[in-house]
């Protein structure tokens, strides 16, 4: 009997239908062991924690209170899914989080029932429940749909957009509102929780329906003064008007590290005959995690870390990170250019604009996670003289793409863009690979798009495009480290659509953009070693092209090979199209293009990831050898095949 009740409760517990079957006095032990895990797999692992933590109560109410999988739980961004993962069936592979072959850090539909859709990006739960829930309802099916979304994502004017269409979707739509951040109302203890069970109850949701419908039949005036009365009363008392006046219920705020207080308001969301209803929860990002509680980020992604101490792993000293070297240098130019400002969209510090903001204060914006806005926020700044940076990551960029056609692009403002994350970008897999910047900017009339190849060049072309006036102009730089050049003490000024030549040769030709570079003189090492005279051209620009310089590297070379960090569409296409234009591949030209291929490549190590995109320095050896038909055999004797 003793080792039954020792036996840990999680160890019981493979799938939510596991969870159903224990008693309520029991989750709260539930939810302490589910807290341990998760620190103990993201301390093995690395990823998002603080977040995780903050939801742990809520995730175990939820899957407890609501029948999943047929009831469709939506978690906006997906990086608080860790504890949801381990309670739906993939405890056992938990610490495989962001490996090559593991579990994604985020939800995804082919990894598992429960997760009905996938999210990385912010802001996109609401919208898709209200999907589930009309299908549901258009085809008679039961079943809920439940998206939880945190306050950082009601920064995004997506989310009100679905809530302002949520109406139609009634009972089968629940949005809880993991408010981690107190940014809207804080919990007043007892009274609280109490108001909450009371405004959720079918009795005061019944109440309230009769009420609307009578007030409709009194005069206009007395209906309008009714109303007004009754929503003043409400937003005294919840806080909630907002979010009324979107057509929904509104319940709490209520603590949501409180199982006997979350456990019955569910149970009324679940069980009401009215809706669609909005409950918000009041969380703790980190909770229950001493250091996580402590940290300023409350740990909100980490490398592997010792779970006592919680000290994190910390990788050997190494050159800077690109994202600071473009926030420090953008600084220092703006200490001699007062027009020059910087946004950006909820990443200050991922994209470096945290050190423009230390310096410049005033001239430093964080407009939320609304990458819209900033878009054509920027485009007003740039039409009245000033000279805004957008700093974005690639992946969050395509969110605004209109606005950056119809607001910058048509309208020719130099609007300046800062690309982070540009290319592949390891554990963060496909929905944060910058896969496709060249491809969707370069399309463009009057843009200019230049690539960095190291640090040192992402110096210069900052400086580049704080000084062009001339229209809209972007520069892309990767994830991580750079390459350890040393940084120029004072940045030169790059003639737009000017490659340079790194290495000369006589053979073989590798045009080169962004930071593939140090892989194409790596393979020129290879194929000298073969005979193989080899040409090495950092392009800089994808867009305009050096012409000259591809012209002449096209017309001197047997076999010329184009590498980039970017999907079809990009450097190689543009190539291939001056290429067949200028007549260039007539004269039997052997031109080849390596790009990323065309698939969505799931998260593994970077080095992984660039030999299966076929991008690294063997990639393009055996491109060149095949397009040669060099037989290796043969080349020993000073022949080629």
């Amino acid at each position: 009997m003793a080792d039954v009740l020792s036996t840990p409760l999680l160890d019981t517990v493979d799938t939510p239908a596991d969870l159903r079957k224990l008693k309520p006095e029991q989750l709260r032990q539930l939810a302490d062991e589910l807290r341990s895990e998760t620190i103990s797999a993201v301390g093995t692992t690395g990823g998002h924690l603080g977040s995780g933590l903050g939801v742990v109560e809520l995730t175990t109410a939820i899957h407890y209170v609501f029948n999943t999988p047929e009831d469709r739980l939506i978690w906006d961004v997906g990086h608080q899914c860790y504890p949801h993962k381990i309670l739906t069936g993939r405890r056992n592979r938990i610490r495989t989080l962001r490996q090559g072959g593991g579990l994604s850090g985020f939800t995804k539909r082919s990894e598992s029932e429960y997760d009905p859709f996938g999210a990385a990006h912010s802001s996109t739960s609401i919208s898709a429940a209200l999907g589930f829930a009309i299908a549901n309802k258009l085809n008679d099916k039961s079943g809920k749909a439940i998206a939880v979304i945190g306050d950082g994502s009601m920064s995004a004017g997506m989310a009100y957009e679905a809530m302002n269409n949520a109406e139609a979707a009634g009972n089968r739509l629940i949005v809880i509102l993991n408010d981690n951040d107190m940014s809207i109302a804080p919990p007043v203890g007892g009274l609280s929780a109490y108001l909450a069970r009371m405004v959720s109850s079918s009795e005061y949701l019944g109440l309230r329906s009769l009420a609307k419908r009578a007030i409709r039949k009194l005069s206009r005036r007395a209906h309008n003064a009714a109303e007004k009365a009754e929503e003043f009363a409400r937003g005294m008392v919840t806080g909630g008007t907002l979010f009324e006046e979107l057509g929904f219920y509104y319940v709490g705020p209520i603590d949501g590290h409180n199982l006997d207080h979350l456990i019955p308001v569910l149970e009324n969301a679940r069980d009401s005959e009215h809706g669609p209803i909005l409950v918000h929860v009041v969380t703790k990002k980190g909770k229950g995690y001493a250091p996580a509680e402590a940290s300023a980020d409350k740990y909100h992604g980490v490398q592997k870390f010792d779970v006592i101490t919680g000290a994190q792993a910390k990788a050997p000293p190494g050159p800077p990170a690109y994202q600071n070297v473009f926030g420090e240098t953008l600084a220092k130019l703006a200490e001699t250019d007062e027009r020059i400002v910087a946004i950006t969209a909820a990443m200050p510090s991922g994209t470096g604009v945290d050190k423009f903001a230390k310096a410049h204060p005033t001239r430093a914006f964080d407009v939320g996670i609304a990458e819209q806005h900033a878009v054509t926020f920027a485009a007003g700044l740039a039409a009245q003289g000033m000279r805004p940076f957008c700093a974005i990551y690639s992946t969050f960029l395509q969110r605004a793409y209109d606005q950056v056609v119809h607001d910058v692009a048509i309208q020719n403002l130099p609007v300046r863009f800062a690309i982070d994350r540009a290319g592949l970008v390891g554990a963060d897999g496909a929905t944060h690979a910058g896969s496709f910047d060249v491809t969707y900017l370069a399309t463009l009339p009057n843009f200019v798009v230049m690539a960095a190849a190291d640090e040192a060049e992402l110096v210069h072309m900052t400086y580049t495009a704080a000084q062009h006036d001339g229209g809209p102009i972007a520069v892309r730089y990767p994830r991580g480290n750079g390459t350890g050049v040393p940084l120029p003490e004072t940045p030169q000024l790059l003639e737009i659509g000017k490659g340079r030549i790194v290495r000369e040769g006589k053979t073989v030709a590798i045009l080169s953009l962004g930071t593939r570079l140090a892989e194409a003189l790596r393979a020129a090492d290879t194929l000298e070693a073969k005979g193989l005279s080899t040409t090495v051209a950092d392009l800089r620009f994808a867009k305009p092209l050096d012409e000259a310089l591809i012209r002449r590297l096209l017309t001197s070379h047997e076999v010329a090979v184009t590498i980039e960090e970017n999907s079809v569409g990009g450097l190689g296409a543009h190539v291939l199209t001056m290429a067949s234009d200028q007549g260039l591949i007539d004269g039997g030209l052997k031109l080849r293009t390596l790009r990323l291929p065309d698939i969505f490549q799931d998260q593994d190590s970077p080095d992984a990831q660039y030999a299966e995109a076929g991008l690294d320095a063997e990639a393009i050896v055996d491109t060149v050898l095949r397009a040669l038909r060099y037989n290796e055999a043969v080349a020993e004797g000073g022949a080629r095949a």
